[in-house]
């Protein structure tokens, strides 16, 4: 089952994605819901984020393919919070700050909750998700060196691309990540080459903190991440859920 959020005709609302096409639930998208009789062309919605989260999580170094030989895996997730306002719809437009350095697009597989989730267990974590997206944490390089947290080199406006449609029932164990720039692959992987799988990542996170449905969280990303500049598409594809592009500029 694929699920989007979408606006159409001033209405934000989701739906079930199929055959080119979105069908309109109604009742709680995290609990339980029917579908209506109001379907609509991909073509005739605007594509929202999957979800408004109240916290948006993301891990850092999940890879060994991207930590090279600078780091070394840390004992437990290394966990980062991006804000809210970072997100960034498919199709949108990831601004660049002037004064931000180098950028680099950072394709990973994206976990949404379905349930408040606080304390749980690495058995039963799975039981909180409602499905995956797709996502990609956006990054300066320049801010993360130069500042004690990282708010702004992976907390910016737009830096959160998010989308397109949360896909439930799949196995996020196994799944294939490629990121493409300007058509040209950069980064390729599998979720299976996670230091923490996803139960692991779900159950250490609701140690600390409660999450709520909605919430995501960005699981890391693998292989070597590109430049990123003006004028650039990405596209990050995840085998079973889509793909999520997004278009580069400078701010003004």
């Amino acid at each position: 089952m694929k699920i989007a959020r979408y606006l159409h005709d001033g209405r934000i609302a989701y739906g079930l994605v199929q055959d080119g096409s979105v069908t309109e639930i109604q009742g709680d998208v995290f609990g339980e819901f029917s579908t209506t009789n109001r379907e609509y062309a991909l073509d005739q919605v605007t594509i929202l984020t999957p979800c408004s989260p109240t916290k948006v999580l993301a891990v850092g170094l999940n890879y060994a393919s991207h930590m090279g030989d600078e780091y070394e895996a840390t004992k437990e997730p290394l966990i980062f919070q991006k804000s809210p306002s970072s997100l960034l719809q498919h199709e949108g437009v990831i601004l660049i700050p002037t004064d931000s350095g180098l950028v680099e697009h950072e394709g990973e597989l994206v976990v949404v909750i379905k349930k408040q989730a606080r304390q749980v267990t690495r058995q039963t974590a799975l039981e909180y998700v409602l499905g995956y997206t797709c996502g990609d944490d956006v990054s300066s390089r320049k801010w993360q060196k130069e500042d004690m947290e990282w708010w702004r080199a992976k907390a910016a406006d737009t830096f959160g691309p998010l989308g397109p449609y949360i896909t439930t029932d799949i196995d996020p164990g196994s799944l294939d990540i490629r990121v493409r720039i300007n058509g040209s692959i950069q980064q390729v992987g599998n979720t299976s080459d996670m230091i923490f799988d996803v139960p692991t990542i779900i159950s250490f996170i609701s140690e600390y903190l409660t999450l709520e449905p909605g919430d995501v969280i960005y699981t890391g990303t693998p292989g070597v991440p590109g430049a990123t500049k003006d004028g650039d598409v990405i596209e990050v594809e995840i085998s079973g859920i889509g793909v999520l592009r997004s278009y580069v500029a400078n701010r003004q």
